[in-house]
């Protein structure tokens, strides 16, 4: 199954549950915490913080994103990239733990047909509500539903803004793949991939780390769409060029095209995001901000800044 295929059987399956279809948004985001897009929620952080009323309650997209807070670990494993693609589902006030773990089930199991032996989940350390409709609707033991404590199962955009703990459900790659079960002394091999993280909104992080409850409960759920297909595909390699098609992601804007304008590479990524960025409006924004030499390095500068700051949060597995 190609990505291009797994990506509209998402969306059908969201839409006939009552979810409107969302393109992606721009990488280009006008949000003061982040240089690029870095998750599938962004685009909807208005309405999780009650800013803005959504038309809708229920909302489904496959994001393009941009993410360096987890840099370090692209090329040591074989599940994390700078730039990918996010499928998500989301509730603004409607359902919520029980609906988003129901329709990841059905999702998983019904429709894409994984083993249920193959999976396991992790919940936050406290969130017992969570571990007792898993256990309802999987019939697993305990040793399958894991509890984490700390960020891994706190989920947040960045240093403020909507979070909350989540769930992440992860498939077992079998014992020919280094690694062991989240939680565990070996998590960081690549046996155990995390293929989708449900995120349940309930608070507002301030500046100074305190949080605020939100307007209404919330759901912000993120697969990436690599990683699915990686899955589908019968492979655990997310950068497989063949299997993933990447040059259906690409801009035909080259790499040369953003050095003449910017005079360096700013971000220090690779050349899979930069094209694709560049077709998605940094140069316009380079452009924007040309004033000579000097000026232009300073915008560079705090432009990293933010793409630092912004995403301390915003980490896969």
């Amino acid at each position: 199954m190609e990505t291009a295929e797994i990506r509209r059987r998402w969306l059908t399956f969201f839409e006939g549950k009552g979810h409107a279809v969302v393109p992606s948004a721009p990488l280009i985001h006008e949000d003061p915490n982040l240089l690029f897009v870095n998750a599938g929620m962004v685009p909807f952080k208005p309405y999780f913080l009650g800013q803005e009323t959504p038309a809708w309650t229920r909302a489904t997209s496959v994001q393009k994103c941009v993410r360096t807070g987890d840099i370090d670990e692209v090329g040591k494993t074989s599940r994390h990239g700078t730039f990918f693609q996010m499928n998500g589902n989301f509730s603004f006030g409607d359902y919520f733990k029980e609906g988003a773990i129901d329709y990841a089930w059905e999702l998983l199991t019904q429709v894409w047909k994984l083993p249920a032996e193959r999976l396991l989940v992790t919940v936050y350390i406290d969130d017992d509500e969570a571990a007792a409709i898993w256990k309802k609707v999987t019939g697993f033991s305990d040793d399958k539903i894991v509890r984490i404590a700390g960020s891994d199962n706190f989920w947040a955009m960045g240093d403020n803004g909507p979070c909350g703990p989540c769930t992440e459900i992860f498939y077992d790659h079998g014992p020919d793949v280094a690694g062991g079960p989240p939680g565990s002394p070996d998590e960081d091999g690549d046996r155990y991939i995390e293929i989708w993280n449900n995120v349940f909104m309930q608070f507002d992080m301030q500046p100074d780390g305190s949080v605020k409850p939100l307007p209404a409960p919330c759901v912000d759920t993120g697969m990436g769409l690599e990683r699915i297909a990686a899955v589908l595909q019968g492979g655990a390699d997310v950068v497989d060029e063949p299997r993933l098609h990447l040059r259906e992601q690409l801009s035909p804007v080259g790499i040369d095209d953003f050095l003449a304008v910017s005079g360096e590479n700013p971000l220090g990524v690779g050349e899979v995001p930069l094209q694709f960025a560049v077709g998605r409006g940094v140069v316009e924004v380079l452009q924007r901000d040309r004033g000579g030499a000097e000026h232009r390095a300073q915008v560079v500068e705090q432009r990293r800044a933010r793409c630092r700051l912004g995403e301390r949060g915003a980490r896969r597995r």
